[in-house]
């Protein structure tokens, strides 16, 4: 795995692994159900990743909206590809809400809805409720295939 994938801690927030991409749990949960979605190519631009690459993406996009809708029901997603301290080719999603989320017995805001996500913000998150956010992630991108 590239160095960008092992900064988003891969072995301890992997949620799916693909041919070409990783599927991960955001560290830093700025938005429930935030994600990192990571080519394991070597490239640092979209335009260096290869063809299968790019095509899978689009799999793991339509994916990624499906499970997360059903699980929680978002209304908007934002893909940021910021790519300025991780230099390979990734995105972060945020699944954005209007209204409160409930997970494990806790209620989770979107503070800056409508407005663009604020990365310096994160949810306050037990490490209890991200790992169990990570297993059931799991299973329903496995129950998707």
């Amino acid at each position: 795995m590239n160095s960008t994938i092992n900064k988003f801690n891969y072995k301890e927030t992997l949620i799916k692994e693909y041919d070409n991409w990783v599927l991960l749990l955001r560290p830093k949960q700025v938005t429930i159900g935030s994600l990192v979605i990571a080519c394991k190519e070597d490239a640092e631009s979209m335009s260096a990743i290869s063809y299968k690459s790019s095509s899978e993406f689009y799999v793991i996009v339509k994916e990624v909206e499906c499970v997360m809708k059903r699980l929680f029901n978002f209304d908007k997603i934002n893909y940021l590809a910021l790519m300025m301290v991780d230099k390979h080719v990734h995105f972060h999603v945020f699944p954005r809400y209007s209204g409160l989320v409930l997970f494990n017995g806790r209620s989770y805001q979107d503070i800056n809805w409508p407005n663009s996500p604020d990365l310096s913000e994160e949810l306050e998150f037990r490490k209890k409720d991200f790992n169990e956010l990570r297993i059931v992630l799991s299973k329903y991108f496995l129950s998707n295939e």
